[in-house]
């Protein structure tokens, strides 16, 4: 297995039989700033098996995930506390390797009260207040969620600056916030979830309030892209799906907030803003 790896640049193999590791096998250990561990780990505890139903997915349009675990995705994970705190893990595996270089292209300046919808572990809304010495945020996610995440807040070093609330974000949002955050969300729901998402949101926001979405945004034509091949995890896992900038801005006016338009980052993350 080493040597097969070895040939893939996981390993390098040196000619008296031993092995070391490349900076793509750095990724695989826990104590790499760049480790997506948890992630891979995630992906193959949760994802491998579902996947093999992708075709009756692709034929029938059932979900793979809840065809294999007999309800939904995130319902089942709520009942699985070793596959929560590793799939937290996990997203913050996809923040420190793709989200935060997005992030820092985005200037949060001037913003007050930073509500994170689905914020997960907080990694992301941690980032973003030490870019914005003025702000305040609170992480919004499901009860369980936040629980998991609980004893992370304190190691941000961030005090009362980063707090945390929990509830489902299809009923409603804290209110008051004049920026919304939603980090790789909108991306795992339906259309018609991805509206209710938002209009909870809308309702929530005061007139004015910024929404700031990073996405991953499909490009048109045949360009590699990641969020073509993210694509296929939403439609095995989920109910969820990558959208062009068309979908994105449809989704948005539908839901009442006015779109302001999709920004690049050097990441395969894109900023999406718009207006309560």
């Amino acid at each position: 297995m080493l040597r097969s790896l070895a040939s893939a640049g996981v390993f390098t193999q040196s000619d008296n039989g031993l092995f070391g590791l490349t900076p793509l096998g750095e990724t695989l250990t826990s104590s790499s700033p760049a480790s997506m561990r948890d992630l891979a780990i995630t992906w193959m505890e949760t994802h491998y098996e579902p996947f093999g139903r992708l075709q009756d997915t692709v034929r029938t349009g059932r979900c793979a995930a809840t065809e294999f675990y007999g309800q939904p995705f995130f319902s089942w994970l709520s009942g699985q506390p070793e596959q929560i705190a590793r799939f937290s893990r996990a997203m913050g595996n996809l923040t420190d390797g793709i989200k935060l270089h997005a992030i820092e292209s985005f200037d949060f300046t001037g913003a007050g009260r930073i509500v994170d919808v689905g914020g997960a572990d907080g990694a992301v809304l941690a980032h973003v207040l030490r870019g914005a010495p003025a702000a305040t945020g609170v992480v919004f996610d499901l009860p369980h969620v936040v629980a998991e995440a609980a004893g992370r807040l304190p190691g941000y070093g961030l005090g009362d600056r980063l707090t945390q609330a929990a509830g489902d974000f299809f009923t409603a949002v804290p209110a008051g916030a004049d920026t919304y955050l939603l980090s790789m969300v909108l991306h795992d729901w339906s259309d018609a979830e991805a509206r209710q998402l938002l209009a909870a949101i809308k309702a929530a926001a005061p007139a004015g309030a910024r929404l700031v979405a990073f996405e991953l945004v499909v490009p048109d034509g045949d360009t590699p892209h990641m969020a073509k091949m993210i694509d296929l995890t939403m439609l095995g896992m989920l109910t969820g799906k990558e959208r062009t900038q068309a979908e994105f801005r449809l989704l948005l006016e539908e839901a009442g907030f006015k779109f302001e338009g999709v920004s690049a980052t050097p990441t395969p993350v894109s900023v999406i803003t718009a207006l309560a």
